[in-house]
């Protein structure tokens, strides 16, 4: 007893969302328990994809005293747990993309598997999660002000406690994250040093609106350069502990 509109409504978005970010990629057919998942998908809609405010709707009954999104603060410990601090090229080297694909199904079932191996899946779901936010993590409004301040620390950290609630928490998780990663002793391992992480990581914390490739290009190095500060500057002490 549901309305074609309410199926219609979703499958535009869906596509609006696919036209803009591509179709999902991998080697296999989809499966019997994916094609189920997506024809019950506009009755239990997905942590990919959505707002920050609709995800944290979203998990108040299972979780009613969660600050932070359960699937960045799960993906994050399932990247750590897997020693993904000590693992060459994490962030950078993508998952198998099948794994990756099966992974986000278990996800939006609120589940993580056991048995996962290898660190490299996780992390690019995490990325995944990040890249596919409905609105991106620092909102259109904020991104004239980091491209502005890529460079002075006081005033990006002063961009970051003046975004939105939410979006401020769950950037300073994810910079808490990757400070981690930054460690002297981690970078020896990992080959991924400040810089390294802050251009896999800015494209999905920051989107450029502009349709112009000379501005994008100019803008994709002040995107890293702002993230980049944040990792070496923003205090995410606060942050200890929070989920």
């Amino acid at each position: 007893g549901v309305a074609i509109s309410t199926y219609a409504k979703y499958c535009y978005n869906k596509l609006q969302k696919a036209a803009l970010t591509g179709a999902k990629k991998g080697l296999k057919k989809p499966n019997i328990e994916e094609i189920r998942h997506a024809k019950n998908a506009v009755f239990n809609p997905s942590m990919f994809g959505s707002s920050l405010q609709d995800i944290v709707a979203m998990q108040k009954e299972r979780y009613p005293d969660r600050q932070l999104p359960w699937v960045q603060t799960r993906l994050s410990e399932e990247v750590l747990a897997l020693n993904g601090d000590q693992t060459e090229g994490i962030f950078r080297v993508p998952g198998d993309i099948d794994e990756v694909n099966a992974l986000k199904l278990q996800v939006d079932q609120w589940k993580i598997p056991t048995g996962l191996e290898d660190p490299h899946v996780p992390a690019s779901l995490l990325k995944l999660w990040y890249r596919e936010l409905e609105e991106p993590l620092i909102p259109h409004d904020f991104y004239e002000q980091c491209i502005s301040h890529y460079e002075n620390p006081e005033a990006a950290i002063a961009v970051v406690h003046s975004l939105p609630r939410i979006n401020k928490m769950v950037l300073c998780y994810l910079i808490r994250f990757l400070q981690v990663f930054v460690q002297p002793a981690n970078v020896a391992v990992t080959k991924m040093d400040v810089n390294n992480l802050a251009m896999v990581m800015a494209p999905n914390c920051l989107r450029c609106q502009s349709d112009d490739p000379r501005v994008i290009f100019e803008n994709t190095r002040k995107e890293m350069s702002f993230i980049r500060v944040l990792i070496q500057h923003l205090d995410t002490s606060f942050m200890e502990g929070v989920l």
